[in-house]
């Protein structure tokens, strides 16, 4: 049993005493369901968000560099933050695998920040796979959720869920792209500053 299986067990049936007499379980299973196709939507204006806003300022020659890249990291961080922990609060991905997932996403983050601090590189997409791609993973999960809810898998046994299943693939890949480029950083930043 979860942290809050208690608290929520409360919640949901202090909301079920009081909701209208028109509503029943189908109607909630419709709000999940479009629930997941408004995500679609949220994850194509952050996109233009995210995207859209340095590339703007540069077209039209009002960058500010320094403010701009911690508002945009910054927000970055919040959003990663309430996706998955929103992911983790469904019943779409287990709180454990977003909380990995969240770790690993922060863990990296602090790694390119690093790296473009004191390499002055500044480097969001690894092995061709950016945020933009996450983006899209993401509202093909959607979809597939939308399709087939229970979609997932059983291994050994156990039954995992999609997002269980793309967030320990992630998870993995995150740890690897932190492992390569941490190592591969420390390496030009020791032959940069070699001990005199």
């Amino acid at each position: 049993m979860s942290f809050l299986a208690p608290i929520e067990k409360r919640c949901l049936i202090w909301l079920a005493r009081r909701a209208p007499g028109w509503m029943n379980s189908d109607h909630l299973t419709a709000l999940g369901l479009a629930a997941l196709l408004l995500v679609i939507l949220c994850l194509g204006a952050n996109w233009a968000g995210d995207s859209l806003d340095g590339t703007l300022a540069r077209v039209r020659n009002k960058q500010r560099p320094r403010y701009g890249f911690y508002v945009d990291h910054i927000v970055d961080c919040l959003g990663a933050l309430f996706l998955l922990g929103g992911l983790g609060l469904s019943s779409f991905m287990s709180p454990g695998i977003a909380l990995g997932l969240l770790i690993a996403y922060l863990l990296l983050s602090c790694e390119v920040y690093l790296a473009t601090y004191t390499l002055g590189k500044f480097e969001i997409s690894f092995w061709k796979f950016s945020p933009t791609e996450l983006r899209i993973l993401l509202a093909a999960g959607n979809i597939a959720l939308f399709l087939k809810p229970s979609a997932g898998m059983t291994l050994l046994g156990e039954r995992y869920s999609l997002f269980d299943i793309g967030g320990a693939i992630g998870m993995v890949g995150m740890a690897l792209v932190l492992a390569v480029s941490v190592i591969k950083h420390t390496r030009t930043l020791y032959r940069a500053e070699p001990v005199q």
